[in-house]
């Protein structure tokens, strides 16, 4: 497994046969404790391994929103599409009305649209699914139009049923609006392939059902020529929650116990393996391997 940045600093990992190409849409920096309350500052500044690619030097976490291109022999599929251009997301200000290069980033990683034959979407959040649509002329279109869309069908018809709820959450009507720019103009286009959790895209990619953060989220293995790799979605969103399964973003979580129980399951299957880990918000080096640390876990770049 090699790890490359080329001259524009696009990020590449090769398993077996599939090369995995990170483009980054936005990256910032958080205050841990506030976004995961039940974390202390304390607790997390024990954790010196997460220096210096995670944390700045005074503990503020990193995160990244990105898509990964996996490139197998005659596929090219595009695991998770980010925020996207020109939308309302009402009080997520960071994510609202963007007009980043992302698009342009993606064609000098060496990708055009056109050649992307399969989108992936670890769960429906409108950090995971932005560029599945583009404006023009005032109208969503798909932005990668020969591919075939999949959804896990669970995840869909939660987020589908969830249009005709009334809710005063933040979040819950947030996601009204991604579905109604992100989802349903794709569906519309016919290009949505509703899919079980366990769905086989190809011989070296699959879905891995990791339910909790979102009703019907998955994540997605990748095995070429006896190399191993995951990427997480949001199972977690940080590498300092390996250290403690019971870390969670629980305000967006669906059902944090269910979560919770996805990553137990996940970290003790991981670590301490030739498993090649993608986070899908981790920034900077962005991969690597779970390993034990006394009776939690601790992530090691793959630099």
């Amino acid at each position: 497994m090699a790890n490359q940045i080329d001259s524009r600093s696009f990020q590449s990992w090769t398993i077996g046969d599939v090369k995995v190409t990170k483009i980054v849409e936005t990256e910032s920096l958080f205050d841990i404790p506030t976004v995961f309350p039940m974390v202390s500052a304390e607790e997390v500044q024990k954790l010196d391994w997460l220096k210096p690619h995670f944390v700045t030097p005074d503990w503020q976490g990193k995160m990244s929103i990105h898509a990964l291109v996996l490139e197998v022999p005659g596929k090219r599929i595009l695991v998770d599409t980010c925020v996207g251009n020109d939308r309302n997301r009402l009080d997520f200000d960071t994510s609202s009305n963007l007009q980043t290069a992302f698009l342009k980033d993606f064609e000098a990683a060496g990708f055009t649209r056109e050649s992307i034959d399969v989108v992936l979407c670890t769960h429906l959040h409108f950090d995971h699914v932005g560029w599945n649509t583009m404006l023009e002329d005032g109208k969503w279109v798909p932005t990668f139009p020969n591919a075939r869309y999949l959804f896990n069908k669970a995840e869909y018809d939660h987020w589908k049923d969830a249009q005709d709820e009334k809710s005063e959450e933040m979040f819950q009507n947030v996601q009204k609006e991604v579905f109604i720019d992100s989802v349903a103009p794709v569906v519309e286009a016919g290009l949505v392939d509703l899919v079980d959790e366990n769905h086989r895209v190809c011989d070296e990619i699959w879905f891995e059902p990791t339910p909790g953060h979102s009703p019907g989220h998955i994540s997605v293995r990748i095995s070429s020529r006896g190399e191993q790799g995951y990427i997480t979605g949001d199972i977690l969103h940080h590498p300092f929650q390996f250290a403690n399964v019971e870390w969670s973003m629980a305000s967006v979580d669906y059902d944090s116990d269910q979560a919770t129980a996805s990553r137990v399951r996940v970290y003790g299957d991981l670590a301490d393996r030739p498993v090649l880990v993608i986070g899908t918000h981790f920034a900077g080096p962005t991969a690597g391997k779970v390993r034990s640390d006394g009776t939690a876990y601790r992530f090691e770049c793959d630099t």
